[in-house]
């Protein structure tokens, strides 16, 4: 599995701070869900205090037809009127909701793209994954539907114990007393359900990180054999899963049985109470039947509430999750400018979660203008330091600097206009090949993006019937991986920084397209520094100084032909790159 580390769980005080600023952002909204749900609930409790009153009337023996008459025309009243409120309550609620979850999205989606690159890789796409497509929707569902329902059931309750104490406090206290084994069930599943749907969260993070994991590295797996290390990690995964998910839905079950339970003691309680105090004329028989009616009334907004309890305590878990990401510790920033592009590294160590040092003491001078070849065995720390040098992983110890200003204390603005990372892992945004250009370059108008795609050899484009135009994605035209390479080294082009650092940044192109890519882009790149972390050894016969990396750390630093001739490390590596 992947490392244990998962991006932060915000507190119930901040679920609840973060609730109460979704009602403060749209108190106008706010003011009209109150309103109609609060005309709603009242207009319901209309009908059965209008029947108990036709009740004693019929009950006198000379009931006034006309009353009688009058009091029905009114029940047929606020019945209607009943309707229509809760249908403008419900739809204000909604409206309300998702003006609610856009700003939550957008929220979420600035933060995450704030969040530093080693925080992301380190936490996995699983994890973050989970949370912008499930926890997302969840608290979604609960903005539309399970809020504006728990509120409305609530407010209805309330109400409706309100009409049942004006008309007999006993009979009413009666009621009260036959639904309180609710209140020891409800105790009972709030006191569990965060916890077990945070597990619950967890679990179905882990899992999609496990298939993540296992359908990108598909092929590696294949070749060496993986197949049941990677079924059984999956396994570990699912079965985690499946037991937090019987355990939430072991506490629905003990739940909901208990709503059906009490609501409808209560109701007989009520009811055969009320006919000895009706009998020994302590009650009128209208009163009885009032809050009979009440009483039955009572059951669907208190099982509307606890029915969806259960997905607000799930949407609570998810937005702690989406919360959670907010707290994430950002990248310190310092104050300093760089007064050039020239880059030192001096006696930079690094170490992966806290392992041992990979780096050791690397010394390291880029003047700017310059080409630099970076080579070595796989596993001698060439991506390492290129991640470093790029500002994505901080050093353990030791500096690197960009004149003068240490390249991790620099503003993301400033350290991407000064310093590009471009490595062979790509990825096609949804959308236009132009979209995918102006990522890099907002302003750049078709010529430049034609000039950049030209510049890496992308001479495809020209090729498609719609040009920049064409669509690009999984429903669309899909790129293979050496087309979203020169796409992403077109980007580069246009986003024209001043060092630019090539990690196999042309490895998933064949041998012939990327030395004329790496050639043109060099005649582009002209005047930049240019960083290339190469297998390839031709990229390193045309640099100005190659650094040749073992063991994490410098060995040998010169040019091609000093190195050669030195008959070193790298002059060992050409005659193998050569067949000699």
């Amino acid at each position: 599995m992947t490392d244990s580390w998962r991006l932060p769980v915000t507190g119930a005080r901040g679920v609840r701070r973060a609730g109460m600023d979704i009602v403060r952002a749209d108190p106008g909204a706010t003011a009209l869900v109150v309103v109609t749900t609060c005309l709603a609930a009242a207009a319901g409790l209309g009908a059965p205090w209008l029947i108990g009153r036709i009740v004693n009337q019929v009950e006198s023996g000379t009931p006034d037809l006309a009353t009688v008459d009058l009091l029905a025309l009114a029940i047929v009243a606020f019945a209607a009127g009943h309707m229509v409120l809760t249908r403008f309550a419900r739809y204000f609620a909604h409206r309300f909701a998702e003006r609610s979850l856009a700003r939550l999205r957008e929220e979420f989606v600035g933060r995450a793209l704030a969040l530093p690159t080693a925080v992301v890789e380190r936490a996995g796409t699983g994890d973050l994954m989970s949370r912008t497509t499930a926890d997302v929707a969840t608290v979604g569902a609960a903005l539309r539907d399970a809020a504006p329902e728990v509120f409305m059931g609530t407010l209805q309750a309330t109400l409706i114990f309100g009409a049942m104490f004006l008309l007999s406090p006993p009979l009413a206290g009666l009621a009260l007393l036959g639904i309180s084994g609710l209140w020891f069930a409800g105790r009972w599943y709030l006191k569990r359900a965060r916890v077990a749907y945070l597990a619950e969260g967890a679990a179905t993070s882990e899992l999609s990180e496990s298939i993540a994991a296992t359908v990108d590295g598909a092929r590696t797996i294949e070749a060496f054999n993986l197949r049941a290390r990677r079924v059984a990690d999956g396994d570990v995964a699912v079965r985690e899963g499946f037991r937090t998910k019987v355990h939430t839905l072991y506490l629905r079950s003990v739940l909901f049985p208990m709503i059906d339970l009490t609501s409808i003691t209560a109701m007989v309680v009520v009811l055969m109470v009320g006919g000895v105090m009706y009998f020994d004329d302590l009650v009128s028989l209208g009163a009885v039947i009032s809050i009979g009616l009440y009483a039955m009334q009572l059951i669907n907004p208190i099982n509307q509430v606890l029915m969806w309890l259960e997905q607000v305590q799930r949407s609570g878990a998810s937005l702690a999750r989406l919360k959670g990401v907010g707290e994430v510790e950002p990248a310190p920033v310092g104050d300093a400018t760089p007064d050039d592009d020239r880059l030192e590294v001096a006696g930079v160590r690094y170490a992966y979660s806290g392992g041992r040092d990979v780096l050791h003491g690397v010394d390291l001078s880029v003047r700017p203008g310059e080409r630099l070849a970076i080579v070595g065995p796989s596993g001698a720390g060439k991506s390492t330091l290129g991640r470093l040098l790029a500002g994505v992983d901080v050093p353990r110890a030791g500096r690197i600097t960009v004149g003068g200003a240490q390249v991790a204390l620099l503003a993301p603005e400033e350290l991407r206009r000064r310093i590009v990372l471009v490595t062979q892992e790509h990825h096609v945004f949804i959308g236009t090949v132009r979209d995918n250009l102006a990522i890099a370059a907002p302003d750049a108008d078709d010529n430049a993006m034609h000039a950049a795609l030209a510049a890496v050899d992308a001479t495809w484009v020209r090729e498609l019937p719609d040009g920049l135009s064409t669509e690009l994605g999984a429903n669309a035209m899909a790129l293979d991986a050496p087309q979203a390479q020169q796409l992403a080294l077109a980007r580069v082009v246009l986003a024209d920084p001043h060092t630019v650092i090539l990690d196999e940044a042309t490895a998933l192109l064949d041998p012939a397209t990327a030395r004329h890519a790496e050639r043109a882009m060099a005649a582009v790149l002209a005047g930049r520094t240019v960083i290339a972390i190469a297998h390839r050894l031709h990229t390193a016969h045309y640099a100005d100084r190659v650094a040749v990396m073992a063991g994490g750390r410098i060995t040998e630093l010169g040019s091609h032909d000093e190195l050669v001739a030195a008959g070193g490390e790298y002059a060992t590596l050409w005659r193998h790159w050569h067949g000699e």
